[in-house]
């Protein structure tokens, strides 16, 4: 063969090769679902570049910080929004095959933004679960199936359009996903009777590492002990959860009664923390704090607001209030009798007008520059700790920290029972939350601002670890730095959401995803080999 010809055979090769190379990330991964799925269904329409007109839209249509929808946050090569189980599985089946990094969203609550942003590795890719809402309820089996893109809204909603005596023991905040609300735990109002969500969960659907669909009984009672506490974005996707609905009473009262420091609120609050995780039950009091005016002067004060639900007739609950929390001087004019879907409107901040199809609107109300932490307590904060809090949040434009009780049914369930450990002990949990509305701001100075709270507090909360919990993701526990991490550095966080499950979750990690395919910043990592 002449010189020539060799050359222009080169030179045809590697034509050849750039023209493969040159396709797009996206276009082999459309190639690749229609050979793994559907071969006729438009994928091209389901997927949305960083050159599509949507694409911002989309991306952050389910985001609540915005911190993480500024122009220089990390974005993907492009969201995919599956509008099947087979499309999930494909998804999984393509990036495992074409090496793609691969985030999932159910619903973008996410403190951290892990679902829909990558510090850890780019380029990525986020599946977003946003078209996968279906909600099937059986009030005569007292069970709802429910897909991971759903609100909590959406369900509670679908659950009141069945029956008004029937309820499910989870969020506060309507617009939460389902998908990775449960896998958190999922608190709400009603877990003092009832449990978290999680304890409420008797079965799931599943896409694993290998592109499987599994149930309960496919999985095996490890994993599906993981998937209920164990945080999301670790072992699987989930597809869909199988809930225990519960009794609610035709009559639940609310009430919000605020209390200022000049009305006494700080020694209210010291007793608030010896009630509220003792109480009956069926009653939930939080706290919302937060700095106010002093009347119509612009001195700052702050407010501690008693806000409620008690599932039962308010005549009872004054009963309860005067009994054991006769202190902050409850009175029937202070409650408000409604249904249970009302009173989650109401624990929501919806006004009382607001009707009930509000819920299915499937979009965060809540949207701002926000930087979260969270403490559980097992002793009271002394006076004297209080005191020193107040001078704290005085200092802060927008701070606000809400205070949840446990006990209750919460003090039944063992530490190991799901991932989940906050239990028996735990007073109740603290979230902290600084907020700013200009992207322009400093965010330094607030961020700052909250962790010199978060250390002052280090004296009064749980220790040894200090607890957090795991769907208040917070960065500044440390984080993955690479696709392995070690056990070791994983545990600065692992202990602080899951204690002793921590090492449990980590030897289903290695059993069920041993090459670390399903990750991010905290997620639970496998053994080395």
């Amino acid at each position: 063969m002449s010189h020539l010809a060799i050359i222009t055979s080169l030179l045809l090769l590697f034509l050849l090769s750039s023209s493969v190379s040159s396709d797009s990330t996206e276009e082999t991964f459309v190639r690749c679902l229609h050979v793994n799925s559907d071969k006729s269904f438009p994928f091209d329409a389901s997927i949305y570049t960083q050159n599509n007109a949507s694409f911002t839209t989309v991306l952050d249509s389910l985001a609540q910080n915005l911190r993480f929808c500024v122009p220089s946050a990390p974005k993907p090569s492009f969201i995919f929004r599956p509008t099947t189980e087979s499309h999930v599985q494909a998804a999984v089946i393509c990036a495992k095959k074409l090496n793609i990094h691969l985030r999932v969203r159910s619903g973008g609550h996410d403190y951290e933004g892990m679902s829909y942003v990558s510090e850890l590795e780019t380029p990525f890719i986020v599946l977003d679960l946003a078209k996968l809402r279906a909600i099937n309820v059986n009030i005569k089996s007292n069970t709802a199936w429910i897909q991971a893109g759903a609100t909590i809204g959406e369900v509670y909603y679908r659950i009141y359009q069945k029956s008004s005596v029937h309820g499910f023991p989870a969020g506060l905040c309507t617009s939460l996903g389902v998908g990775g609300h449960i896998t958190g735990g999922a608190y709400g109002s009603m877990m003092r009777k009832f449990g978290l969500g999680a304890d409420n969960v008797l079965d799931a659907r599943i896409v694993d590492v290998n592109g499987r669909i599994l149930d309960r009984k496919s999985m095996g009672e490890d994993l599906f002990w993981a998937i209920r506490g164990g945080g999301g974005g670790s072992f699987g996707i989930l597809l869909w959860w199988k809930i225990k609905l519960v009794q609610v009473p035709p009559t639940v009262t609310v009430f919000t009664v605020p209390r200022t420091l000049q009305q006494g609120g700080t020694k209210l609050l010291h007793r608030w923390q010896e009630v509220a995780p003792f109480i009956d039950e069926n009653l939930f009091i939080r706290v919302i704090i937060q700095p106010s005016n002093v009347g119509n002067t612009t001195k700052r004060t702050i407010t501690t607001a008693y806000n409620a639900v008690y599932l039962g007739g308010a005549r009872k609950l004054v009963e309860v209030m005067k009994k054991s929390f006769p202190e902050l001087g409850l009175t029937a004019k202070d409650c408000q009798e409604t249904s249970w879907i009302k009173s989650v409107m109401y624990i929501a901040g919806y006004p009382d007008s607001t009707p009930p199809e509000v819920l299915l609107q499937g979009k965060p109300t809540f949207k701002n520059y926000f930087k979260a932490k969270s403490d559980f307590v097992r002793e009271p904060i002394p006076v004297a700790g209080l005191r020193g809090l107040w001078e704290r949040m005085m200092q802060e434009e927008s701070p606000l920290m809400i205070w949840n009780p446990y006990g209750g049914k919460m003090s039944s369930f063992s530490e190991s029972d799901i991932p989940f450990p906050h239990r028996n002990g735990t007073l109740y949990k603290i979230q902290y939350v600084t907020l700013w509305q200009d992207e322009k701001e400093n965010a330094g100075k607030h961020i700052d601002w909250l962790r010199n709270l978060y250390n002052y507090m280090g004296a009064y909360v749980s220790k040894s670890p200090r607890e957090a919990y795991v769907n208040y993701r917070d960065l500044d526990l440390g984080m993955n730095t690479k696709s392995r991490t070690s056990f070791k550095q994983a545990s600065n966080w692992g202990y602080r959401y899951f204690k002793g499950n921590f090492k449990r979750l980590v030897q289903i990690k290695t059993k069920v995803d041993p090459g670390n395919f399903f990750r991010h910043e905290q997620s639970i990592p496998p053994l080395p080999y």
